[in-house]
């Protein structure tokens, strides 16, 4: 039992850093209706940015969290506008778009790589006083990520529930074309969409990299296929499915690395994702809880 609860405790924490990526890129999701590819080099540009303020600005790992974050959103921002508007403006297939955010992502890692070089990087940070939950045993720093984890997925809810930009973002989801002729400023809610989405990744990336102690340009990419299955398991274009997809794929994941070889996390996570598809294809979460 203890060895449980020392793998739910783990779960949580994972959980926290998936919460953040996959409810950035369902959102995204739901307001442009389709995926980005290149999502997972967000978080790895976020990491790294985060890392040149800590080491060569030499400030604090949360405040550089911060500045990473706000930067992701703006590059986020800049690449809707500069890469994927004058395709949509030109009314380019899907499986184009798809294969363009492919194309960016591999410019992506490797210009990572180019400027940053292969080797590994680890932040330089004080891991606080060792906190015991029970036979849950975690870090002040562990805690701080849940933390935030919490406090961004309620600012979402909040942003979603009761303000004009969420109600225009969900009215985008469902029906775009009804959305634009009801007077919704449709280029507003989209590059807003895409900065939340990229400040999302960025806190995402710099949490990823803590937890994970040291990391490289493929952090994102490697990543990617662990957030995909927490937002399609919850239900793809859903917030809310992808914060309980998020918690399911966390839990499950680090529970079963108490009992296998903790190689075999992503397979578990795979195995999820294929039992969820072939009995509930649209998510855990209904229509209704869509952007």
């Amino acid at each position: 039992m203890s060895l449980l609860l020392m793998g739910v405790g783990f779960g949580l924490i994972t959980a926290s850093v998936l919460a953040l990526a996959s409810v950035g890129l369902t959102l995204q999701f739901g307001v442009t209706n389709f995926v980005n590819f290149a999502y997972g080099e967000f978080l790895t540009i976020g990491a790294y940015l985060a890392y040149f303020f800590s080491t060569v600005a030499n400030l604090n790992i949360w405040l550089s969290m911060l500045l990473a974050a706000l930067l992701t959103a703006g590059f986020s921002w800049l690449v809707n506008r500069v890469v994927i508007q004058p395709f949509l403006k030109r009314r380019a297939p899907l499986l184009i778009l798809l294969v363009v955010t492919i194309g960016l992502s591999l410019f992506l890692e490797n210009g990572v790589q180019a400027i940053a070089g292969p080797s590994f990087q680890q932040y330089v940070t004080v891991p606080g006083a060792i906190v015991n939950i029970g036979p849950m045993i975690f870090t002040g720093q562990q805690l701080v990520i849940i933390a935030i984890a919490i406090v961004l997925m309620t600012g979402v809810h909040l942003l979603l529930k009761y303000t004009r930009i969420g109600k225009a973002m969900r009215s985008m989801s469902d029906d775009p074309d009804l959305a634009r002729i009801s007077g919704v400023p449709i280029q507003r809610v989209t590059d807003l969409a895409w900065v939340i989405s990229g400040f999302l990744a960025g806190l995402a990336g710099v949490v990823l990299a803590i937890n994970v102690t040291s990391f490289t340009p493929a952090l994102g990419s490697q990543f990617l296929f662990i957030i995909f299955a927490a937002v399609i398991v919850g239900g793809i274009g859903r917030p809310y499915g992808a914060m309980l997809g998020a918690l399911l794929i966390g839990l499950v994941t680090e529970v079963s690395a108490m009992y296998i070889d903790s190689a075999y996390k992503t397979v578990v996570a795979f195995a999820i994702l294929v039992i969820v598809l072939l009995f509930r294809p649209q998510g855990i979460f209904t229509s209704r809880g869509r952007v």
